[in-house]
């Protein structure tokens, strides 16, 4: 997993524009599983160091690490990002209207997470603007458990996998893959891009 430090100025900037921090969160659900930060930061794959740059709202964390924490906290995505517990009834619905999803950014994409008042949910739906412009932003390219749909509402996309080679995508295009093989997403212009991204939520065996 890899994560984007992200300067004083930037968060402040994020922030009015309306993303949540979740460092209060984690923290939060941290200390009611009773886990320490080197018991979390083993669960979901990650540095002490960098779990205490996020609790401490010094980084902000790539979707591939909120995954990672969400995990190792056995709880669903939606909680550690709003704060707040989904339903969990049968018969469930949600709506979210037109930019009125929770944001969450980071140097490489924004994301905004749709329909998240319902929890434990087999996937989750996104809208990401892709800011990434080079592949040599990104600590090698990110993976985790389940599988990924994208697809181009706007500009161009560049998808990196690992065994295939690069794949240029327009709008109306769009791809599947297994999440588990490395995997970017870049923007090759100077245009905005942005994609609906559908992530399954596979939670792994906690260590």
């Amino acid at each position: 997993m890899s994560d984007d430090a992200s300067a004083p100025a930037a968060v402040s900037s994020l922030r009015r524009r309306g993303e949540r921090s979740i460092a209060k969160t984690l923290r939060a659900l941290r200390k009611r599983a009773d886990l320490t930060l080197n018991d979390l930061a083993q669960r979901a794959g990650l540095a002490v160091s960098t779990l205490s740059k996020i609790e401490n709202d010094q980084m902000s964390p790539t979707y591939d690490t909120l995954l990672g924490l969400a995990e190792g906290l056995d709880v669903d995505i939606s909680e550690l990002v709003t704060g707040g517990r989904g339903l969990s009834v049968s018969g469930r619905r949600a709506v979210t209207r037109k930019g009125q999803g929770v944001v969450h950014s980071t140097l490489l994409y924004d994301y905004e997470m749709l329909c998240n008042d319902i929890a434990n949910r087999q996937f989750v739906p996104l809208l990401a603007e892709v800011k990434a412009r080079s592949l040599h932003q990104f600590e090698g390219l990110l993976s985790h458990p389940g599988e990924e749909f994208i697809y181009v509402l706007k500009g161009k996309i560049e998808l990196h996998t690992e065994h295939y080679a690069v794949t240029l995508l327009d709008v109306g295009d769009c791809a599947y893959f297994d999440s588990t093989m490395g995997h970017a997403l870049v923007n090759p212009t100077d245009d905005p891009a942005q994609v609906l991204w559908i992530c399954s939520r596979v939670v792994a065996p906690l260590a």
